[in-house]
């Protein structure tokens, strides 16, 4: 059974004018940090830091916490990468796929099919290091996005990495594919449930918290069985 996955000791470091994304709500856009100082916590020296999101204005957040990467080609600040990984994001959503593979046969793929990164789900959904429960919650969470209105752009943004998702999809594309991804959520939340069989309580516990939309989609999907 593999091991959970460990952060790093120290947190990251980072300097104003950076560009950072938040892994828990990438539909807040790439934010750029606008003032950094140095806090407490704990034991541990922590960064205060000042971000401007795109989306939601101005968050304060902690650098330790925050559950940030970055984003971009600038160079890591001196002190290490991001919760023990490199530069950038884990490069599942569109943005980051092409600017990994700008020259060459894959990058003429990834400009051509962007609505495979579009209908993906985030790699946190399914990563084997996190927990049952983590993965589980980490699906519900996704039942924010919603395929009208504001949610629909939030998911656009979070999905395709971009701040201006309209830029490249018109609404009814962005409606089909968001129709796309919620099958697959949809799908794998109940795979999810199949998973946590021999661990009902894990599975109830988390669904007491999900949003109408998770319990509708189940009952759809075992209404069909």
């Amino acid at each position: 059974m593999s091991e959970p996955r460990s952060h790093a000791s120290s947190p990251p470091t980072y300097r104003t004018g950076e560009e950072v994304r938040h892994r828990q709500r990438p539909e807040w856009g790439v934010g750029t940090i606008q003032r950094v100082e140095a806090a407490r916590r704990g034991t541990s020296i922590d960064q205060r830091l000042w971000i401007r999101f795109p989306n939601v204005g101005m968050k304060v957040l902690l650098a330790g916490l925050g559950d940030l990467e970055r984003v971009g080609r600038s160079a890591p600040a001196e002190g290490g990468g991001i919760l023990g990984e490199g530069v950038g994001s884990d490069g599942h959503t569109m943005a980051d796929r092409e600017a990994s593979h700008e020259q060459g046969w894959l990058g003429e793929i990834a400009r051509k099919r962007p609505e495979e990164a579009m209908v993906e789900l985030p790699p946190q959904a399914s990563d084997p290091f996190l927990s049952l429960r983590q993965r589980l919650e980490f699906t519900i969470g996704l039942y924010r996005f919603e395929p009208s209105g504001g949610k629909l752009l939030d998911w656009a943004v979070a999905q395709s990495g971009l701040n201006d998702p309209l830029s490249r999809f018109n609404r009814h594309e962005l409606e089909e594919l968001f129709t796309r991804w919620a099958h697959r959520r949809d799908q794998h939340l109940a795979k999810l449930g199949q998973e946590a069989r021999n661990e009902p309580g894990v599975f109830d516990s988390v669904m007491k918290k999900a949003p109408p939309s998770a319990h509708k989609a189940l009952r759809k999907l075992h209404g069909r069985r």
